[in-house]
């Protein structure tokens, strides 16, 4: 699945790295706490959450996470849109929840990996 893919899915907007939207995405996370990012992400993963401040850029970026969404229309501040832009992962928002958000993506294909 594409970033582009998941915008399309989650009826979302892209806040930037527009042409990043090709990038393959292999499994997804969907959590507030970044230590259960930091303890279960996979390589190549989108990233949904509805913690909105710059510690959620700085785990995508240790965790190569290819995409983050932001749920429940929350919007990140134009600092965080800076950084990401600067670390090249997208930034998505939408109005959906957590819960619905990620059953979108999995009843689509998405996966949430193995934990093992």
């Amino acid at each position: 699945m594409t970033v582009n893919d998941i915008k399309n899915l989650l009826h979302a907007d892209v806040l930037c790295c527009e042409d990043c939207l090709e990038h393959q995405v292999h499994t997804a996370c969907g959590s507030d706490m970044m230590s259960d990012v930091l303890a279960f992400v996979k390589d190549q993963s989108v990233l949904i959450t509805g913690l909105c401040n710059p510690q959620v850029i700085r785990t995508a970026e240790m965790m190569d996470i290819k995409c983050i969404v932001f749920v429940r229309g929350k919007t990140p501040d134009n600092q965080m849109i800076q950084i990401a832009g600067e670390c090249r992962i997208p930034l998505l928002t939408t109005s959906y929840r957590m819960f619905t958000a990620c059953g979108l993506l999995y009843t689509n294909g998405l996966s949430g990996g193995n934990t093992n």
